[in-house]
C-alpha cells in the first residue's frame, strides 16, 4: 500500500504528527496549532500557527517528505526547502538545513537517537560571529516538538 502524502506515517510513530488541529499549549497565550494545508509547489505542507506570549505570531509550512525529514518552506518562496530533522539519520549523522553556505544554513548534527527521541545539535558553521554557539532541538515520538508543553493534542486526542 502506498503512503499518501499527507499522512506518510501514523501519527504515533511519527516525530511530528501532521493533522488539522493538532495543537501544542504553553497555556491560553503560548501555542503552536495546525490550522490547514497548503501547496507549496507541487508538495502538500502543513501550516502551523503560533501565538507567543499573546502578543507575537509566527506562520510556518512544514511537512515530512517521502525520505522521513522534517522540511519547511513558503508560498512566496516555493524554490527554497529548510531541512529541519531527518529522522531517519543515524547517530552522528550531520547535514545543512539549507545547503547553500549562507550565513544562516546550519549544519546539523544527529546527537541522540533513540526508538521514542531524535535530537539534533545546530551550529550556525557559516557565520562569522556566531559559529560554535550550538544548540539542540529535540522530537519525541507520537508527540513532535519536545517543548516541555502544557497540554498537547495530537488528532483529536488529548495527549497530556
Amino acid at each position: 500500500m502506498k503512503k499518501t502524502a499527507i499522512h506518510p506515517v501514523a501519527a504515533a510513530d511519527s516525530f511530528m504528527p501532521m493533522q488539522i488541529g493538532n495543537k501544542w499549549s504553553h497555556g491560553a497565550h503560548s501555542y503552536t496549532e495546525i490550522q490547514d494545508t497548503v501547496r507549496i509547489g507541487k508538495q502538500l505542507y502543513f501550516k502551523f500557527y503560533s501565538l507567543v506570549g499573546g502578543d507575537a505570531t509566527s506562520t510556518k509550512y512544514l511537512r515530512i517528505d517521502e525520505n522521513n525529514q522534517l522540511v519547511e518552506s513558503y508560498p512566496d518562496q516555493p524554490g527554497v526547502t529548510y531541512v529541519h530533522a531527518k529522522f531517519n539519520a543515524n547517530l552522528n549523522d550531520v547535514f545543512f538545513t539549507l545547503n547553500d553556505k549562507s550565513t544562516n544554513d546550519y549544519q546539523v548534527k544527529l546527537v541522540e537517537k533513540t526508538p521514542e527521541r531524535r535530537t539534533f545539535e545546530f551550529d550556525m558553521v557559516y557565520h562569522p560571529n556566531l559559529k560554535g554557539s550550538t544548540h539542540k532541538v529535540s522530537y519525541i515520538k507520537g508527540i513532535g516538538l519536545d517543548d516541555g508543553w502544557d497540554s498537547i493534542k495530537i488528532n483529536g486526542k488529548v495527549i497530556k
